[in-house]
């Protein structure tokens, strides 16, 4: 008994060792990254690769090994867990309406051709490569959830990278910006959509029955979120006493953020949906910004460089041989081919020139974090084998970093009189990059 307590003791602290590395690294790099005039998340995302078996874990000793042993790496994975979850929280509560209304008809129009074309590259892709990576420990995986989930990860893109980069460069009151946003935001629900249905798929496992067991599940859990969750929300938010109470109210929503999370998990579907969900049907009073969301939002950036770090370890470039850069070359190319297609033929069909219609590409070719959430997703459900998840990290990465320096100059710089609504999105500014 005593000697588990110690070995428990010993865990914990090397736990609280590694975090603490986390913390650093991710601040030194995030801070390069944006010395480089890149995304804070680019840099934390290489922190998680640098500390990983790729770099660090070739070192003499194996420091990777000795800095993440692998009793560890599962309450490393814990702690990612509970950032993740209260981002998604808080990217379902910054979903606007407002941001698609101004141009509704051609943001529906790129968000659906886009994520059309890229979600067909990743099939096509998926077809080249499930031969060699159809078993995932011992597990066979059907060519269709593969396809599937390929078809998903290529076709996602980043609305907070999207809305940092629309602010650094003066972008945000542009035609294109205002646009690119509108784009996001149809985007964010497509990619979630979809996610959700390969995940219900995986977990049914060719069972029609549990299918439709999760699906029928899913959709009582949102009519629940939406018409009885919803109401208790907003009257409670509305109570002086809860408004009063900070401490009090931000505890009760983070337990309600968790315990949706649950819920998704449990009916089938992972649980960054649960707290997706229960964001997105959070009141939206100008007032909770500051009590509630701003809070949130500052824990979850406490816990993200952790699921990065937990990312980073799952990321071997050394392992990949000649077959695995060749797979990472047509990764690339097949999803800045569908992202840019799919965005630059519609765009330039409804009117936009073709600077316009090629910056629109270049911001929704951006994929950042939404990627990860979905390459972790596909390790948890047993869909991606190392191989396939390192390639897929690495595409995110140099599709987000490649966003800001293939902006056109006149992006950059834009000319007056080429701007709509000054009206700025209030998640520019809040969402984590």
């Amino acid at each position: 008994m005593l000697t588990t307590a110690a070995s428990q003791d010993a865990r914990s602290a090397v736990l609280l060792a590694d975090i603490a590395v986390v913390l650093v690294a991710g601040l030194v790099l995030g801070r390069l990254a944006r010395w480089l005039r890149q995304p804070v998340v680019i840099g934390e995302i290489v922190a998680g690769i640098v500390l990983g078996p790729s770099l660090l874990g070739r070192l003499p000793g194996d420091p990777t090994q000795v800095l993440f042993p692998a009793d560890v790496r599962p309450l490393l994975s814990a702690v990612s867990q509970i950032g993740l979850v209260l981002f998604m929280f808080v990217v379902g509560w910054e979903f606007e309406k407002q941001l698609v209304r101004p141009h509704a008809g051609l943001a529906v129009k790129v968000s659906l051709l886009s994520v059309a074309v890229a979600f067909g590259m990743g099939i096509g892709l998926a077809a080249l490569i499930h031969p060699a990576h159809a078993t995932v420990a011992g597990r066979e995986i059907p060519f269709g959830a593969f396809a599937l989930f390929m078809g998903t990860a290529l076709s996602v893109t980043a609305f907070p990278v999207r809305a940092r980069i629309l602010t650094d460069r003066k972008l945000m009151s542009t035609r294109v910006g205002s646009l690119a946003l509108a784009c996001a935001a149809v985007d964010d629900v497509l990619a979630w959509c979809l996610l959700a249905f390969v995940s219900a798929l995986v977990k049914a496992d060719g069972d029609h029955l549990a299918l439709l067991r999760v699906g029928a599940l899913s959709l009582c859990y949102v009519a629940l979120m939406l018409f009885a969750v919803r109401p208790l929300l907003a009257r409670l938010v509305r109570l002086p006493a809860a408004l009063a109470d900070r401490p009090a109210l931000l505890t009760a929503v983070c337990a309600g953020v968790l315990l949706s999370a649950w819920v998704t998990s449990w009916i089938g579907l992972h649980a960054i949906f649960g707290a997706f969900l229960f964001g997105f049907v959070m009141p939206r009073q100008p007032d909770l910004a500051r009590k509630l969301r701003t809070p949130v939002e500052q824990i979850s950036r406490i816990f993200l460089p952790v699921f990065f770090i937990v990312t980073g370890l799952g990321v071997d470039l050394g392992a990949l041989g000649t077959g695995g850069y060749l797979m990472l070359v047509s990764a690339v190319g097949a999803a800045c081919a569908g992202k840019l297609i799919g965005t630059m033929i519609p765009a330039r069909l409804s009117g936009l020139s073709w600077t316009e219609a090629w910056d629109l590409g270049v911001l929704m070719n951006t994929r950042g974090l939404t990627e990860l959430v979905v390459l972790n997703a596909g390790v948890s459900m047993g869909v991606l084998d190392g191989t396939v998840f390192t390639v897929l990290v690495i595409t995110a990465l140099v599709t987000t970093a490649m966003a800001g320096p293939l902006l056109s100059a006149r992006a950059v710089d834009p000319p007056a009189g080429r701007l709509s609504s000054p009206e700025r999105s209030p998640a520019a500014g809040s969402r984590r990059t």
